[in-house]
């Protein structure tokens, strides 16, 4: 099965054909079948073709998926049973199967639970060749070698996982606000220069025009006098606009170098929570009992199907939550589509007006006439942006803010925007999360594992 030197290509949205099989997906069908014909003493020359030396294709299929953490002993066991995360896995293990010199992998840790990500991880980890992904997991970016960045329509290489690329960055983004205050200070100052310039070639002229009028030198004289005057002052005026323009420039090329990836501001003062306030308290689970204090961050974490979902409905039906809560679900189906975002935060709070509504939704990336924008065309990051909007414009305020893998289908700029909103984020957090960087980085004070 080896193809040693081709790129293997794991794409985002693995399709499935449910009649197919386990053997189908890892590429070993062919091979299988004719490795039976041959037991069977069935076989034809071309059966030997087929299995080659793959004699051992069914141990070798069973150790892959056992690498990947994929407890699937039956070969022949139908897709339509399989898990969108399983999906992936089986997936990623008939290309390793098949031998490539290069994967090429595509947001593979989307739909896998934090085990069998760690499982991912090892695996390409252990890859012989190149790998090359994209993904807004920032634990899978914290083990890469280099970090390219695609921007503006070109690539750059930084060399060193993605907490070395965001160093990088933030030095290069100090030093351009640097550069643009400075070359903002000195364009203030060259277009001073020119007004003081052109004051001192008006107050000249006047004492030409008064000479002239109190006659007190020759036509002659006063001619030689203003066309000297007129020359000099052209000269000043033009070597003083010479240096605006080039000060003007100068500031142009500094603020071209400042990136646009404004931060969500999460600034709510009636969603803050005070170190000993009682937020949840009394709730029992299959894992024990839950409560909650203060602005406390709590990640749920759990392998795909242990109950962490049913467990934040649970937190919101409870008779011991004590503060107002928002919820955003992990599908985002919370909207109408035909709505616009004015429209979809104006009836979260009817009351507030139209200034309040802009205001608010400036706060989430929202300005001007992307208010008006219709939910249903929106981006999955603008779709993120836009239910916090609505959820947190709610009243009363909320004061626990529970999140279902807030980061699931993001890029990495709506991911870093996340992290800032939280950030910021005053109240008291519960998110269910598989991205472990994630959660570091947003602050989790402790970990509820299910």
């Amino acid at each position: 099965m080896s193809a040693e030197g081709a790129i293997g290509v794991l794409p985002q949205d693995i399709v499935l054909d449910a009649h197919r099989t386990v053997s189908d997906m890892l590429g070993a069908k062919e091979i299988r079948a004719a490795l039976r014909r041959i037991e069977g003493g069935v076989g034809s020359p071309a059966d030997f073709d087929v299995v080659g030396s793959d004699w051992d294709i069914d141990e070798r299929c069973r150790a892959m998926l056992g690498r990947l953490g994929l407890a699937i002993d039956d070969l022949d066991r139908p897709l339509g049973a399989v898990s969108g995360g399983e999906a992936t896995l089986l997936a990623l293990a008939g290309l390793l199967l098949s031998g490539p010199g290069t994967l090429l992998l595509d947001e593979p840790t989307n739909n896998l639970d934090a085990a069998h990500r760690r499982y991912l991880y090892d695996v390409i980890a252990g890859f012989g060749g190149t790998v090359l992904v994209v993904s807004h997991d920032l634990e899978l970016l914290e083990r890469v070698g280099a970090t390219a960045e695609l921007r503006d329509g070109q690539i750059r290489l930084f060399g060193g996982p993605y907490s070395h690329y965001r160093e990088v960055i933030d030095v290069e983004q100090q030093a351009a606000r640097e550069m643009v205050a400075d070359a903002k200070n000195n364009l203030r100052k060259q277009r001073g220069e020119l007004i003081d310039a052109q004051t001192k070639v008006d107050r000249k002229a006047r004492y030409g025009k008064q000479m002239a009028a109190n006659k007190r030198a020759s036509p002659l004289v006063l001619g030689m006098w203003k066309n000297s005057s007129q020359v000099t002052a052209g000269k000043l005026r033009g070597a003083h606009q010479a240096a605006v323009e080039d000060a003007r420039g100068v500031l142009d090329s500094a603020e071209a170098l400042l990136r646009d990836d404004d931060a969500i501001r999460i600034d709510l003062p009636d969603s803050a929570v005070p170190p000993r306030r009682e937020v949840l308290v009394g709730l029992a689970f299959s894992g024990g009992e839950l409560e909650i204090v203060g602005p406390e961050r709590i990640g749920i974490v759990g392998r795909n199907g242990a109950g962490k979902t049913t467990l934040l409905r649970t937190i919101m039906d409870s008779d011991g939550l004590r503060v107002p809560v928002a919820y955003l679900p992990q599908r985002l189906d919370i909207f109408d589509d035909a709505e616009t975002l004015a429209e979809a935060v104006s009836a979260a709070a009817p009351e507030a007006d139209q200034q309040d509504v802009r205001a608010h939704l400036a706060r989430l990336l929202f300005r001007g006439r992307a208010g008006d924008k219709e939910i249903g065309s929106l981006s999955g990051g603008e779709r993120l942006r836009a239910a916090l909007a609505v959820v947190l414009f709610r009243r009363p305020a909320p004061q626990l803010l529970i999140l279902d893998e807030p980061t699931n289908n993001l890029d990495l700029d709506s991911v870093e925007s996340m992290v800032d909103a939280l950030g910021t984020w005053p109240g008291a957090l519960v998110i269910v999360s598989h991205d472990e960087g994630f959660l570091n980085r947003v602050g989790i004070d402790r970990r509820v594992e299910l």
